[in-house]
């Protein structure tokens, strides 16, 4: 688990081309999601999606194997840009509390979502392959993650456990707290939740 729905931004850099195919790139998952709520996902075709965005079959294959891989991607960008907010987060700010605002942020606008669209959203989540892509996208996040770790306790990110059993633990603490979401009516604020959780295995003394 650990896929929501929402509209992601691009952060400002890459040249017109580079926007232009991570517009469509974005686009396109944005679709698969959309339609797997509205349809079921086992009623979502890859043409389904292409038509939605009006590109071809090609173009979808150029970036996704899968319109779960597509699905996934969604939280792909956002631990990109969790770990890179990491990196501009206060000096002086204790870890844990900077673990659990850059990643509770990112999940700000899925937190909105109404009662009316929980239980599709949970549908689409439910399926099997779905899940072991969420999975596969956590697993590479953890990389980046501990870097930027290192990067702030002055660790070694090659000889020291400590950067990469941290990101692995955050990562697994998003996944704990957006099941908890989803398994309740989605009242309870997600991003609240994931600050709870990553405070919780990031040591922090109060994790309210």
């Amino acid at each position: 688990m650990g896929l929501i729905d929402g509209t992601t931004t691009q952060a400002a850099g890459p040249g017109l081309r580079e926007r232009k195919k991570l517009a469509t790139k974005q686009a396109l998952a944005l679709a698969a999601m959309r339609l797997a709520i509205e349809r079921g996902l086992e009623n979502v075709r890859v043409e389904d999606i292409t038509d939605a965005v009006n590109v071809s079959r090609r173009t979808f294959t150029n970036y996704f194997s899968s319109r779960e891989e597509a699905i996934a991607s969604l939280n792909a960008e956002r631990f990109t840009r969790a770990a890179e907010a990491l990196r501009h987060r206060p000096e002086g700010e204790p870890l844990a509390d900077s673990l659990a605002e850059v990643l509770a942020a990112q999940f700000r606008l899925a937190g909105g979502v109404d009662r009316d669209r929980i239980e599709p959203l949970r549908l689409v989540l439910s399926s099997k392959a779905l899940q072991g892509e969420a999975l596969k996208v956590q697993v590479q996040a953890e990389g980046p993650l501990a870097k930027v770790i290192a990067e702030r306790t002055g660790a070694d990110p090659q000889g020291d456990l400590y950067p990469h059993v941290l990101a692995a633990a955050a990562m697994a603490a998003v996944r704990v707290a957006i099941g908890h979401w989803m398994a309740g009516d989605g009242t309870s604020p997600l991003p609240e939740l994931i600050r709870q959780a990553v405070r919780l295995v990031a040591g922090h003394p109060d994790p309210r």
